[in-house]
């Protein structure tokens, strides 16, 4: 490699268009929406608030339907950092899409703010209660508990805010051309 390879190298160049916030119960189709949604980009980045977690490989509090304060401030960190990712991706042109379990008007709060100023998509996915307990059901991800009861906690929690998809009978593409249709 020569050595100016990097000089005069500016990473941050127009800001992106974007940025996507796209949010669910798990099995709501979250991750496989918003990869694809990240692949209609010329420059498109996923990132997954699963993944951020398993970043804390000693410590970590994995959300339980239990009371967990730990969990809870991990969740909130988890949070800050996608938004920490997707400000530095978007300003350097990368449109960033955001995917995390969010069913509660605090955490949604919390993510907000963390974005605010940014051109933010709010996406929700919420297809019915039967299509996410199949599609949990076929799917290699195996989860430690029913989460079926946060569909309730969002839809009364956060109900009018973002772009609501009830996607249970639409493909995944058909749902990212429905996302894009109204962002």
């Amino acid at each position: 490699m020569p050595e100016t390879s990097f000089q005069g190298q500016v990473v941050d160049t127009e800001p992106a268009s974007d940025v996507y916030l796209v949010i669910g119960i798990p099995g709501s189709g979250k991750s496989s929406v918003s990869a694809g949604l990240a692949r209609r980009f010329p420059l498109g980045a996923h990132i997954e608030g699963d993944h951020l977690q398993e970043l804390i490989v000693s410590g970590s509090h994995l959300p339980s339907p239990e009371e967990d304060l730990e969990a809870d401030r991990q969740l909130l960190l988890r949070a800050r950092n996608a938004a920490v990712l997707a400000r530095s991706f978007h300003a350097a042109g990368v449109v960033p899409v955001i995917d995390d379990v969010v069913v509660r008007r605090a955490h949604l709060d919390f993510y907000l703010e963390q974005l605010k100023d940014l051109p933010l998509h709010l996406i929700v996915l919420a297809p019915t209660a039967d299509v996410v307990a199949r599609r949990v059901a076929e799917r290699d991800k195996v989860l430690a508990d029913d989460w079926s009861f946060l569909d309730e906690a969002m839809r009364t929690e956060l109900d009018g805010m973002g772009t609501w998809f009830d996607s249970s009978a639409m493909t995944l593409g058909e749902t990212i051309d429905a996302v894009l249709a109204k962002g």
